[in-house]
Parts: C-alpha cells; structure tokens; sequence
C-alpha cells in the first residue's frame, strides 16, 4: 500500500509518501506546497496553486490511499474558516484524483507517532525520523503529512487483522442482570 498524507495550510500544506508491506514502512518522499499571499495572489488563486500542487504529487507518485488531517476550531474564527478552505480544497484535489480518504485528528496522529496526544511539533519530527530511518528531520508541515501515513498504516494494520477474523460475535460467557448479554 503506498499512502499519501496531507497535513493542509493556506500558507503551507505538507505531504509526504510511503510504502507500506505489513509491518514495514519505507518512506518515498516528503515537501511542502506553498502559496503566498505577498506576490498578490488572491485566496481562490492560492487554493488553485494547493489543488494543482497536490494532484501533481498524486500522479508522480500513484499513492492507493490518502490521508487527511481534521482541522480543529481555533480561537481565530476567521483563520479557521481559512484554514477550512485549504483542507476542502486539498480533500477535492485528492477526491478528484480517485483517491479515498481517510481522515485523523492531530490528537490521533500525536498518539500514534509519538504516544502522547499533546506531543509538540519537534517530538513528532524526531519520531517520525526514527520510525522512517531518515537521516535528518522532516520540515514540521511534512513531519504531520508523514505522521498523518503511519497513522494510516497502523490503523489498517488492525482494521485488515479484524476483517479477517469475520464478523463480530456478541459474547454469549457473560450476562448483565435481566439476561442481556455483551
């Protein structure tokens, strides 16, 4: 399976790539796709450069599966709404390209990269070094992009091991009071 991660921004919106084999995660390629509203470009014009930016890492690297982060409610109604905007665009561009989506938390990725759910940003860029075997540290934008991956990977790792076990039974060994069962 390879994963194409996408940790989205108006200003910077980070992804990164690997290949997963059971276990065994490799990584392919991370970066970043900027816009700057300096150069005068205007928000539909930025959102055009995060579309355009994201469909080309999807046809370089022709990942089976994307993951995006859930953008959470700042204190700044109007960066939020901003923010909103990018992450929309960045899930149409993949949507787009015929990708399915997954979705995790920056709390989710946290745990899952680093153990703790209020991990800082530079914990999770040295995690995902050393879960990676990079030889230096992601930028912080790719660092959550690639986060957002072995999250991904972990989670399908178990989702994959339910299936196979088949439907889940209701146990039958234990009762409640009034016989309901668990």
């Amino acid at each position: 399976m390879r994963i194409l991660g996408i940790d989205p921004g108006l200003q910077a919106t980070g992804f990164g790539v690997i290949d997963v084999d059971g276990p065994r995660m490799a990584y392919v390629a991370s970066g970043t796709i900027r816009t700057s509203p300096a150069e005068g470009a205007l928000l539909p014009e930025r959102l055009k450069v995060i579309f355009d930016g994201i469909s080309e890492v999807v046809q370089r690297y022709q990942p089976t599966v994307a993951v995006c982060e859930i953008v959470f409610v700042n204190v700044n109604p109007q960066a939020t709404l901003i923010l909103g905007q990018a992450r929309g665009c960045c899930l149409t561009a993949l949507v787009a390209n015929g990708l399915p989506v997954a979705e995790y938390t920056a709390l989710q990725l946290k745990k899952a990269v680093t153990g703790h759910g209020k991990a800082a940003k530079e914990q999770v860029q040295e995690m995902v070094r050393r879960l990676l075997e990079l030889p230096g540290l992601p930028g912080k934008d790719a660092a959550d992009a690639l986060g957002l991956c072995i999250t991904h990977a972990q989670v399908a790792r178990t989702t994959d091991a339910i299936r196979q076990v088949g439907k889940l039974r209701a146990r039958t060994h234990a009762a409640y009071k009034d016989g309901r069962i668990y």
